[in-house]
């Protein structure tokens, strides 16, 4: 797999404008979102992004009846803020899963997406479902354009021991039902590597820059939890 075309990656930042000004129409779409349940519902953010990145995902959730909340960890630096061994990301699912008295749905954008897979490993106990959004957790991290930035604002290697088993961690199924929302048109990783053959998929036409705010994403996510037909 090779990363995006330098075209691709080149409107990356208009697209995700035009993602973000297409909300101002969606009322309509939006509302075709099934009823949530009231479960419990953890958005993890995407490299170097906090919680402020995935606000409109956040009360589109909430106003379906969900008790959605960020993940309150700051910006998603890696293994920098969620721990070496993902401690802070385990306390923050294990205290939201207590709250509620019931597993919790992990929804995450890229990084955070990735991050949903681990922990959905790790701590099967604690997680209901997993939905990755342009999350590149099943090929090589050099099959995108922000490998180095990864490595920049982590710290990490992507060649390192633990990343690389990391990596092989995520890329298996999940003990959980994980669906995944992916772009072929994505200009930062490829979208070919944020699915696979094992899960469910959902392709819909996005850049990767705010892909959390397309009316199609969220409605994707909705149906998704609310076990509809996407």
């Amino acid at each position: 797999m090779k990363p995006p075309s330098k075209a691709l990656l080149a409107l990356e930042v208009p697209r995700g404008a035009w993602g973000l000004a297409s909300l101002l129409g969606s009322r309509s779409l939006l509302a075709k979102g099934p009823r949530g349940d009231g479960r419990p519902v953890l958005l993890l953010p995407g490299l170097f992004n906090s919680d402020l990145s995935g606000v409109f995902l956040q009360r589109y959730l909430v106003s379906l009846g969900y008790r959605a909340e960020g993940w309150a960890l700051g910006r998603n630096l890696g293994a920098r803020t969620i721990g070496v061994d993902g401690e802070r990301l385990h306390d923050r699912i294990a205290a939201l899963a207590a709250a509620s008295g019931e597993p919790v749905t992990l929804v995450g954008v890229s990084l955070g997406g990735i991050m949903a897979r681990f922990a959905a490993h790790r701590w099967p106990e604690l997680v209901r479902e997993v939905v990755t959004i342009s999350s590149p957790y099943a090929g090589s991290p050099r099959a995108t354009n922000v490998w180095r930035a990864f490595e920049f604002f982590t710290g990490d290697r992507i060649d390192a021991p633990e990343i690389v088993a990391h990596s092989a961690l995520v890329a298996q199924t999940p003990p959980v039902p994980a669906t995944a929302i992916w772009s072929r048109s994505d200009g930062l990783v490829n979208g070919m590597i944020c699915h696979d053959a094992a899960g469910r998929s959902v392709e819909v036409r996005s850049s990767h820059v705010g892909v959390q705010v397309r009316p199609a994403v969220l409605l994707a996510v909705a149906q998704v939890l609310g076990g509809a037909a996407v």
